[in-house]
């Protein structure tokens, strides 16, 4: 199973803004953690994969397949997530789950069985006949992407899927969302770095439009070595510190601070020891 994004570019304001700059990436099945500044053309991309939006120029292939000339077909192999998603106040979670079921043209047997799975998947049984307008914002994150697994997508595209969920729905949801990629293509926007750092079978960077990074987490961070560093030093040096560097932690009490910097050469003046980088340091040195 194969996606393929060519040349791929899409502008608004009558060509003014780009919002994508001839994007190119091949996906097969497993995770790939999309990662960038706002405005950086995430939602686009996104957007334009699930045939919401179409490109100024290029093509999308489904296993060879233009997705265009696949049409119906190609968008029952969808489940998505956007990240601003109206609700049904007065729909219960239940009920929700159905009538994206019925939109999908699930059979009610298959519904019925997908639906009781995922409303325990994503933590919401006891919830199930409650208001969705009384759902708090990450009972509404978890019913959102329960509806983008019915029927068994091939393609996911998730939009900050654990946005608004405490440290332990986090851990579930990335641990399920890891188990189900074995055998589909999953793009998952996130500014929750940590999110995708070990689940990840490749980080793509966009800034501006631009594809700057695609690869496995590893090679990101060995193209990182040498360049994050640890400095301790007095708390009035902090100032100086946040003006000269990219600074990705500070920890420490009201004497002393460790601070850990993102730099292409070792900070002049300072004892600095290199340090292990993580993809915070990746992100903060491509986008900060």
């Amino acid at each position: 199973m194969r996606l393929s994004l060519n040349a791929i570019r899409k502008s608004y304001n009558k060509g003014k803004t780009i919002a994508l700059d001839r994007f190119t990436a091949e996906l097969t099945p497993g995770i790939y953690g999309l990662l960038g500044p706002n405005g950086a053309g995430k939602s686009t991309l996104m957007n334009i994969i699930v045939d919401n939006l179409k490109p100024d120029s290029g093509e999308i292939l489904f296993n060879g397949i233009r997705v265009l000339k696949m049409g119906k077909d190609y968008r029952s192999r969808l489940g998505f997530m956007p990240q601003h998603q109206g609700l049904y106040d007065d729909f219960t979670g239940h009920r929700f789950l159905w009538y994206i079921a019925a939109l999908k043209g699930m059979s009610k047997q298959k519904a019925k069985q997908e639906i009781e799975q995922l409303l325990e998947v994503v933590n919401l049984t006891d919830s199930r006949n409650k208001k969705l307008g009384s759902y708090s914002g990450g009972m509404k994150q978890r019913i959102l992407i329960a509806q983008a697994l019915l029927n068994d997508p091939d393609i996911l595209i998730l939009d900050e899927p654990t946005a608004g969920l405490d440290p332990k729905e986090r851990i579930r949801i990335r641990n399920f969302i890891s188990e189900i990629a074995q055998n589909k293509i999953v793009l998952l926007a996130t500014h929750v770095v940590t999110d995708i750092e070990y689940v990840a079978k490749e980080v793509v960077l966009l800034k501006r439009g631009k594809l700057v990074l695609q690869g496995k987490p590893a090679q990101a961070l060995e193209e990182m070595q040498d360049k994050v560093f640890e400095v301790r030093t007095a708390a009035e040096n902090l100032a100086v510190l946040q003006r000269e560097y990219k600074v990705s932690n500070i920890a420490g009490g009201t004497s002393e601070l460790t601070v850990r910097i993102v730099s292409d050469r070792p900070p002049v003046g300072w004892q600095a020891e290199t340090v292990r980088p993580n993809l915070e340091d990746v992100y903060l040195y491509y986008f900060e």
